[in-house]
């Protein structure tokens, strides 16, 4: 607020007068040019900040001294405008309360303002490549959900109370961030993945996008070819689209992206290989190998996105890209994703990049300039977590937790074959169902919807050729029961439409 003039407008001559006081959320402003007397020009403003809402039901006005001390006007200025709205209900007086808005005013509604004009060269905003929120009610087996029934809520107390003791500091922090953080996510990647890194190679983010935002800003020349799964995580291809890079489909089967002499070169490569998104497979040994091979010859590097690496289920983990490029002469070519939106909640917004020594002063830079680094009490509370076990303890017990979902939703399921056959049951937190014998997945999905089922299909994922035949079912934030009660009515629409 603009503090009080200490100088009578009565002694200024020109223009209209404005004046603001600690009272008024609006400047009043007095014409003496105006036939409009003064104290009716006071009113009249007051009356249309009631009217507009500005001035809320019940909010008190100044005093007529201090009114008429901000405005430079007389008492009996003040004093008139104050009768003038008191006369046609505007306000009330009480004694000992002072003047106020009548509780009982209603506010107009607000006029409309035009569209404000935009630029013309500016480029038309394209949809958001994730999904619209779900209609309210039934059953949603949603992408990209973890639950949290797991989580320790006493220790997620603990942790954000470590938090708030922490000292309050004057600075930014380390752009990459802090030492004791990046140290836990080093020793946590060990544990959960088996990949040795130290805190020196590890650069804090906001979550997978953000991480990929910072690649394409800090190591991708313009235009650059980028190999992409396909079908494959939406989100992060229009990262890449946005940025001005060309996308080349690359083939994906069970066993993850299809690699051979015959894929093409590209600057950079993306892939999901512990549990393909969204078809679900995991990558196996000899693909991970030729794609560590595909780099070297082609001098390009790889972004390894550990999509739900921590779920794993009936299979053993397979050894990470990033630990695989030491062996085979690949070094320095592989940028680990890791996030803790699966881990603990997507709340935290906290991701992390294990990076190669030459490419991550570039990473470091460009997260300087993008946002400075990660909030403080955020990376404390998840270093907390980390460094005391919390999250390990978590992962297990989620890990469990899932585990009965899946079977639930599976056992409900596996009896479809050959007309639907599950896939990317092995790890994560979501699996596809392969439609076949001319079952489409748009008609099954939105006869699923009419009964309040809600699933998603391939067609947004897939951005090159046909689009395979599939529905999409996470389970990351269902129960059991509910996964079993939507495994049910999934499969009995399944055998009527083979059926009928």
């Amino acid at each position: 607020m603009v503090a009080p003039s200490t100088a009578p407008l009565l002694t200024q001559t020109g223009g209209p007068l404005a004046a603001r006081t600690d009272d008024l959320p609006f400047a009043l402003t007095l014409d003496r040019h105006s036939p409009e007397p003064l104290h009716a020009q006071v009113a009249r403003q007051v009356r249309a900040a009631v009217l507009g809402g500005v001035l809320p039901a019940g909010a008190p006005l100044p005093g007529t001294r201090t009114l008429a001390r901000a405005l430079g006007v007389t008492r009996g200025v003040a004093e008139d405008a104050y009768a003038e709205l008191l006369a046609d209900g505007t306000v009330q007086a009480e004694v000992g309360r002072g003047t106020r808005v009548r509780p009982a005013t209603p506010a107009l509604p607000a006029p409309v303002a035009p569209a404000a004009p935009v630029p013309a060269w500016l480029p038309p905003t394209g949809p958001l490549p994730v999904d619209a929120d779900p209609p309210a009610g039934g059953l949603h087996f949603r992408l990209g959900v973890t639950g949290t029934r797991t989580l320790d809520t006493r220790a997620w107390r603990q942790a954000w109370a470590a938090a708030a003791r922490a000292p309050v500091g004057g600075d930014y922090g380390d752009p990459a961030g802090e030492r004791d953080l990046r140290a836990a996510l080093a020793a946590f990647v060990g544990r959960q993945r088996g990949l040795a890194a130290g805190e020196q190679e590890v650069l804090v983010t906001s979550g997978t996008l953000h991480a990929l935002n910072l690649i394409v800003r800090a190591l991708l020349p313009p235009g650059s070819a980028v190999l992409m799964e396909n079908p494959g995580y939406r989100a992060a291809r229009q990262v890449f689209l946005d940025a001005g890079h060309t996308l080349i489909p690359g083939p994906v089967d069970e066993d993850g992206l299809i690699v051979g002499p015959q894929t093409p070169p590209a600057r950079l490569a993306y892939v999901t290989p512990s549990h393909q998104f969204p078809l679900g497979g995991r990558m196996c040994l000899p693909r991970r190998l030729a794609l560590l091979e595909w780099a070297r010859t082609h001098d390009a590097l790889i972004v390894e996105d550990d999509f739900d690496g921590e779920f794993r289920y009936d299979a053993p983990p397979l050894p990470t890209l990033a630990s695989l490029a030491a062996q085979t002469g690949a070094a320095g070519r592989v940028l680990y994703l890791g996030t803790l939106s699966k881990v603990l909640t997507p709340a935290v917004r906290t991701g992390f990049v294990v990076a190669p020594p030459a490419l991550r002063p570039a990473l470091v830079r460009a997260r300087t300039l993008l946002d400075f680094g990660h909030p403080l009490p955020v990376q404390q509370a998840l270093c907390w977590l980390l460094a005391g076990g919390h999250a390990d303890r978590h992962i297990r017990r989620a890990r469990r937790w899932h585990a009965q979902v899946r079977a639930a939703l599976t056992g409900e399921l596996q009896g479809l074959a050959p007309h639907a056959t599950l896939g990317g049951i092995e790890a994560g937190l979501h699996l596809c169902l392969h439609l076949q014998g001319g079952l489409q997945a748009n008609a099954l999905a939105a006869a699923l919807a009419a009964r309040g089922l809600h699933v998603s299909t391939l067609e947004s994922y897939t951005f090159a050729g046909p689009v395979p035949e599939a529905l999409l079912l996470g389970y990351g934030g269902l129960s059991a029961a509910q996964a079993q009660a939507g495994g049910r009515e999934l499969a009995r629409l399944i055998r009527e439409q083979v059926q009928g």
